[in-house]
């Protein structure tokens, strides 16, 4: 079976306004984690591990510190002349422009580059959760199914949802 043409897109927008005041100036997936880590070391990990070679992370809050800490997509062997690290940003210049409104907006606006992107599957991932997952299992159930839609969730007890 061909390889599928995997995007993941990595949803790194928002403030983290439950977290303030830690993201007053920085967005929640640069919070620092473990010392030396950041959140959103965690999905682009998850993606170098998994064998995905193209990312694209859309942020919007207070970018600077995120672009510093993506670096290109070197730590994650993804700074390369075609695929690999894509940043997307907000843009201004039609009907649609201006900032995100959430997350469902952030993609919705991007569709059209994501459609000429072509790719068999779109993994959406949050910049900002932290686990270990190999997406290549999750990846070979979905297209197993034939399922329009695959969610990975966790159960937790009511007490610490």
């Amino acid at each position: 079976m061909k390889r599928p043409r995997v995007l993941a897109l990595v949803l790194a927008g928002g403030e983290g306004g439950r977290l303030a005041p830690l993201t007053d100036e920085r967005a929640k997936p640069a919070l620092p984690f473990a010392g030396v880590y950041r959140l959103i070391d965690f999905p682009l990990s998850n993606c170098l591990h998994s064998g995905i070679d193209d990312v694209w992370v859309i942020q919007q809050y207070e970018p600077h510190e995120l672009t510093t800490q993506l670096a290109g997509g070197r730590p994650w062997d993804l700074d390369r002349t075609r695929g690999g690290l894509r940043i997307v940003h907000p843009y201004l210049g039609d009907s649609e422009s201006g900032w995100y409104e959430g997350n469902a907006d952030a993609i919705h606006r991007n569709r059209e580059v994501i459609a000429d992107h072509d790719p068999d599957v779109l993994l959406v991932l949050s910049a900002d959760h932290v686990y270990k997952l190999d997406y290549a299992d999750v990846i070979a159930d979905q297209l197993q199914s034939g399922a329009a839609v695959t969610m990975v969730t966790t159960n937790v007890a009511t007490e610490e949802a």
